[in-house]
């Protein structure tokens, strides 16, 4: 199979005939065949790495790669037993890095593999759905409004049809696309007769041959650009930053320890694994491993309350957020929408209105909705069957009309058509010159209009949500367009019914609680979002609608974002531009919306979240889907994710004190210790040790503190808190040698040996102590953490008497009197971080401690 010319230069037929296909698209074996030679349809640069990628990303670190050169000179130098141990220690730290990720990786993908994007595929002469990764070259699919298109293709039919190609192009505005041939020169963005991946369709249906798939498609030769384009989050970029200032403090104090120890005439390769081991030892080499474990853990919990994660750094930035902007159908409202009249224009009950809603309804193929099912319903019950009609023609929805029309015949060949339009009140009104009295019509006067309006004021104020009905009769004819719909006799009302959630108002209320202001944006007319915001308790009294949003420029937005609650009868680029005004004012915004309308917010939000049924665009867009369309379940996962952050920030807090703490100190001892304070193995030994526990920190238990206020990276704080206890650390480092050297005239083995485990509980008790703004007693640590932190304290101290092992690593027993003073040292060293701990928090952040009650 193959394709001489560019696909989009040839006939429908030619291209078919090409790939092996035809208009009924291919049989079940061939599509098997063609799945097993090309692949599954992915772009490379979006899947996942594999378990051997994901293990030698392990060995990737230079300072891993410094400790494996390391180890070889052990081995030319013929120190068996420093290369063993070196080699040990680091593929166990590999190991465990890998196993973790790893099971993360695997979490993340079977979340995702809920969320696969399906598409309906003609096979075996059947329109079936399965998952797009299965589509194949030759395939025929059907796509309609709201869906993602799956693969590049050639139209095959296609009636009004409009593409948004913004992620491929840069156009905002969506591109009609049609039957037909294209230069083979023609540029993407001219190629109206393709279709490509990764594009959305705005409205219409199409039918269209799909010829790349994977890595063959336009997307994919373009994804390396995409994939740089990428912006990391705000909490990635301080991770970074923080790194980096690390990583200089770390190299500068591991380049003077090395040259005092030449200038001492210190054994050279002694010297150098103590500088590599200390380099390595003072690192915090499994941060990606922990913060890529503790999300993963934070997306496994979400997902068991109904909260799927598609993209890991969302959770952080769900912990961020403090405003979600909604709209309200489903989400503050049961979304169980019921037909509770068809109205004539007087307001009495009518069944022709009934019969012309059933006739839009039920012969429309565009985006399913609510709103249609509903008018079906009520017709099924009412037993209103529509013989004798034949669909013509259909103008589908669009979000700026908002109104969507069918043409029927009414009696076969019949010489009239009938038009049938229903939508927004406003938008039909505005379509109609005639109303309908009875059986007859008449001009539509400025009376009319006036009680029309006040009609559908009154309703919208009582809850209701106001369709208009119009009709037109025009000479058959082939086909329609927008154009037809002028001139047109307004014949009624349809009211519909969706009432609020029960204990919606106190959700909300819970969603103040947490510092998280809620912003209805709805396409829905003012009294509509009027009457809800009331019931729901937010202030209905500064509404601002769509047409009011198109009068105010972007510097009075960035005020009145922040003030309105209630946004009505707003089209998609405004609901984008309300999130970006609330972002320019330093919010992080949540969008929450399941519609074709809904995808620029989605993309534009901190956080898009989405439901599981949403249209595919809105799904694929957001950062979170809910499997039930439920703010309680949105809120159970914000404070998820602000425990998820605040375990993060733990680890990131905590080992880099840590680790200043102990550069210092490798510093200070290297001027004034004889020896070296520990060998290189010794440091290798504890930094495997203590990792241990930091793992356990993406399971501990978070203060309910933690989680009733938004989370933000805070560089400045974690800076301040790295010299703060990294110097507490120092001081009892130091208040160790003095013993050592002056009380007990230490010798190296004695030396190395206290200080190991001196060191190695002081690191175990940090966390203990600083996981908590409480105090530590206050505050109980995860069955895991504190599990993982005894036995690795056990093994600490029983280390220097277990004999041979003992002697391996350079160990000697302590004299019982000077192993409690190292216990009375991590005691003092445990009650003045604690102390310390206050203070910090008092000084920095008074409004936590109090509401800590500490």
């Amino acid at each position: 199979m193959g394709i001489s010319s560019p696909y989009w230069t040839l006939s429908a037929d030619e291209l078919a005939k090409a790939l092996g296909s035809q208009s009924r698209g291919l049989t079940s074996r061939i599509a098997e065949e063609r799945l097993a030679k090309y692949g599954e349809n992915r772009v490379r640069a979006t899947q996942q790495a594999s378990p051997v990628r994901l293990l030698l990303r392990q060995y990737e670190s230079p300072l891993v790669l410094i400790l494996l050169f390391g180890a070889g000179i052990s081995l030319v130098l013929r120190d068996w037993a420093d290369a063993i141990i070196i080699l040990l220690i680091v593929i166990g730290s590999t190991v465990l890095g890998f196993s973790q990720e790893y099971r993360a990786s695997e979490a993340v993908r079977r979340l995702r593999a809920r969320l696969a994007l399906k598409v309906r595929v003609l096979r075996d002469d059947q329109v079936i759905t399965l998952d797009a990764s299965k589509l194949v070259p030759g395939d025929v699919i059907m796509l309609a409004a709201g869906n993602l298109v799956p693969g590049d293709g050639l139209v095959l039919e296609a009636r009004d049809f409009l593409v948004t190609e913004a992620a491929l192009t840069g156009e905002s505005f969506p591109v009609e696309k049609t039957p037909g041939l294209v230069a083979a020169d023609a540029p993407l963005a001219a190629r109206r007769n393709a279709v490509f991946l990764g594009t959305s369709v705005r409205s219409g249906t199409a039918k269209v041959l799909v010829a790349r798939t994977g890595e063959m498609t336009e997307l994919a030769a373009i994804a390396k650009n995409i994939a740089a384009a990428d912006q990391a989050t705000d909490f990635e970029r301080g991770v970074r930053r923080f790194g980096y200032l690390l990583t200089r403090i770390m190299m500068a104090i591991v380049l003077f320890v090395f040259t005092v120890n030449m200038m001492q005439h210190r054994p050279l390769i002694d010297s150098l694994l103590f500088a590599v081991a200390l380099a390595v030892g003072l690192t915090p080499e499994l941060l990606p491993a922990i913060v890529s474990v503790t999300l993963s853990a934070g997306a496994q919990r979400m997902a068991r309350r109904g909260v799927l994660v598609r993209r890991l750094t969302a959770i952080e930035n769900l912990g961020a957020i403090d405003v979600l902007c909604t709209d309200k159908t489903g989400t503050l409202t049961k979304g169980i929408v019921e037909l509770d009249g068809a109205l004539d224009p007087s307001g009495a009950n009518s069944t022709e209105v009934m019969r012309l809603a059933a006739i839009n309804a039920r012969l429309e193929t565009g985006i399913e909705n609510p709103l249609d099912a509903a008018i079906v319903e009520r017709a099924d019950r009412l037993q209103i069957a529509l013989r004798d009609l034949k669909k013509i023609d259909e103008i589908p929805y669009d979000f700026v009309r908002k109104r969507l029309t069918i043409v029927v015949a009414e009696t076969g060949e019949s010489a009239e058509h009938l038009i049938v339009t229903k939508g927004a009140f406003d938008t039909v009104l505005a379509c109609c010159d005639r109303i309908a009295c009875g059986e007859a019509e008449r001009p539509l006067v400025d009376d009319d209009l006036e009680r029309l309006q006040r009609f559908n004021s009154e309703k919208g104020n009582d809850g209701f949500r106001v369709l208009g009905l119009c009709t037109r009769r025009l000479t058959a004819k082939p086909h329609y367009d927008r154009a037809d719909e002028t001139g047109m006799v307004f014949e009624g009302f349809l009211l519909f019914l969706d009432p609020l959630k029960e204990n919606i108002g106190a959700t909300i209320a819970e969603l103040r609680r947490l510092g998280i202001a809620t912003k209805i944006i709805s396409g829905d007319n003012r009294h509509v979002a009027e009457h809800v915001g009331r019931a729901i308790g937010l202030d209905a009294s500064c509404l601002l609608t769509g047409q009011q949003l198109n009068a105010t420029r972007d510097e009075a937005l960035w005020h009145l974002a922040e003030v309105t609650e209630i946004f009505a009868e707003i089209d998609p680029q405004q609901k984008e531009r309300i999130v970006r005004a609330l972002q320019h004012r330093g919010h992080a915004v949540a969008y929450m919306g399941d519609g074709i309308n809904d995808a620029p917010a989605l993309h534009a939000a901190d956080v898009g979240v989405s439901v599981d049924q949403a249209v595919d665009v809105a799904r694929e867009t957001a950062d979170i889907v809910l499997l039930e369309r439920d703010l309680d379940v949105l809120t159970d996962g914000v404070i998820d994710g602000r425990r998820t952050f605040a375990n993060t920030l733990k680890y990131v807090a905590i080992t880099t004190s840590a680790n200043f703490g102990n550069m210092i100190s490798m510093a200070i001892a290297t001027l004034f210790v004889p020896f070296l304070p520990l060998l290189a193995k010794q440091i290798l030994l504890n930094n495997f040790l203590s990792d241990f526990p930091s793992v356990a920190i993406s399971t501990d238990n978070v203060d309910a503190a933690m989680t009733e206020s938004a989370q933000r990276w805070d560089i400045d704080r974690i800076r301040s808190f790295m010299l703060v206890f990294g110097l507490i650390s120092t001081a009892f480092d130091l208040v160790t040698f003095f013993v050592l050297l002056h009380v007990f005239h230490a010798q190296e083995a004695l030396f190395q040996s206290t200080w190991f485990i001196v060191s190695l509980l002081t690191e175990l008790a940090v966390v203990l102590v600083l996981r908590t703004r409480l105090p530590c007693w206050k505050s109980r640590p995860g069955t895991l953490l504190w599990s993982s932190t005894a036995a690795v304290a056990i093994v600490a101290i029983a280390l220097p008497y277990m004999g041979s092992v003992s002697a391996v690593f350079g160990f000697m027993p302590l004299p019982p009197h000077l192993l409690g003073i190292g216990l009375a040292i991590v005691a003092a060293y445990i009650c003045a971080t604690e102390l310390a701990k206050r203070r910090f928090y008092r000084a920095s952040d008074p409004e936590a401690i109090r509401a800590a009650n500490i």
